[in-house]
């Protein structure tokens, strides 16, 4: 935990602000110099330094590039940087990006060749972004360099794969090897944690493949029956061989709930459309086991939403869910989209 400031180096910290032009966010900003002056305190090592420095210039380039496109819906695509042109998972992966990015969406990748290159051929150059990573035996496929201004290059795994996830409302996973591996059990994890909120995640193989349903039984066979993950922890991931039913799943996920937002130990969820009171008392039938206390209700934007402004004119319920209730939480959303006071036009 980071000490106190002291007066004097409050002072100076918010006269470099104000010399610097800084007028928003000041209390952040204060908090990231004195981090700085606190690691030149501290008599870091100078690797560490190096790792910090580049680090928060790599975050600051990432967040400059995806500042513009804020309220643009985002899809991330990951998979094998060696699928080739005419492979069936190219083929597809060009096909799904190409109609997500009709539909409005951005297609996000890792700007590398592959599955990558396919996705941002699919998207165009207008329609996608891209975060690579600086490899000494890869170069950036042509694709890259042909929309420049939508593409920055990092030097460290985890800063790129921030954003990658960071900015993202659904994913694609096409099969690939240790790095497409490690992604999608990332995002496993970030939603078996808590830790992102929900969002589609959809395994994509070709019309045919294996390579998933692969990769589920193993975690059934040895994490979920090993007592390593809850029984159904994967039943939040779509895995397919289907363009058309991957596309439906985002789509339909995002086609009645919102966002979410927390107030102390309440969970506010913001929809399209606003239930009925048939409709919640079903909701509380089928997700009683949800509530930690009381049942789901309907409500008014709360104080923190009113205070920030937060989509207030979206209708909303709530309610006090259970820990380690992220499952439940998923078929919830799913339910909310199945309303029928959702299906309006």
């Amino acid at each position: 935990m980071q000490e106190p400031l002291t007066e004097d180096l409050k002072t100076a910290i918010d006269t470099l602000m104000a010399s610097a032009g800084v007028t928003k966010q000041k209390s952040l900003i204060r908090r990231i110099l004195a981090s700085g002056v606190g690691l030149g305190n501290d008599e870091t090592r100078r690797l560490d330094l190096k790792i910090t420095a580049a680090a928060l210039e790599e975050m600051r380039d990432a967040f400059r590039l995806f500042a513009p496109f804020a309220g643009v819906p985002k899809v991330t695509v990951f998979g094998s940087a060696r699928t080739q042109h005419h492979d069936p998972l190219w083929i597809e992966t060009e096909a799904i990006a190409s109609q997500l990015a009709e539909l409005g969406w951005m297609v996000v990748t890792g700007a590398g060749p592959g599955i990558m290159e396919a996705a941002a051929t699919g998207a165009g150059p207008m329609q996608s972004l891209g975060v690579s990573i600086r490899l000494p035996f890869e170069e950036l496929p042509a694709h890259i360099d042909q929309a420049v201004d939508n593409h920055v290059a990092m030097k460290y795994f985890f800063t790129r794969k921030l954003m990658l996830v960071k900015e993202s409302s659904a994913f694609v996973c096409l099969p690939g090897g240790f790095g497409t591996l490690d992604e999608t059990f990332e995002l496993l994890t970030l939603q078996q944690t808590g830790k992102m909120e929900p969002v589609p995640i959809i395994l994509l193989d070709e019309p045919g493949g294996t390579f998933w349903r692969g990769f589920e039984t193993f975690v059934v066979d040895h994490l979920e029956r090993g007592g390593m993950i809850a029984t159904g922890d994967l039943d939040r991931v779509l895995i397919t061989n289907s363009v058309d039913e991957a596309l439906d799943e985002i789509t339909h996920f995002w086609s009645n709930y919102h966002s979410l937002r927390w107030q102390d130990e309440k969970l506010v969820l913001r929809l399209r459309h606003e239930p009925s009171d048939e409709e919640i008392d079903g909701l509380n039938g089928v997700f009683a086991t949800l509530c930690a206390t009381g049942r789901i209700e309907r409500t008014a934007p709360l104080e923190s939403e009113v205070t920030d402004g937060d989509e207030l004119e979206l209708p909303r319920i709530v309610f006090v869910p259970k820990h380690r209730a992220v499952g439940d939480l998923f078929r919830l959303i799913r339910a909310l989209n199945d309303l029928p006071s959702a299906q309006t036009a």
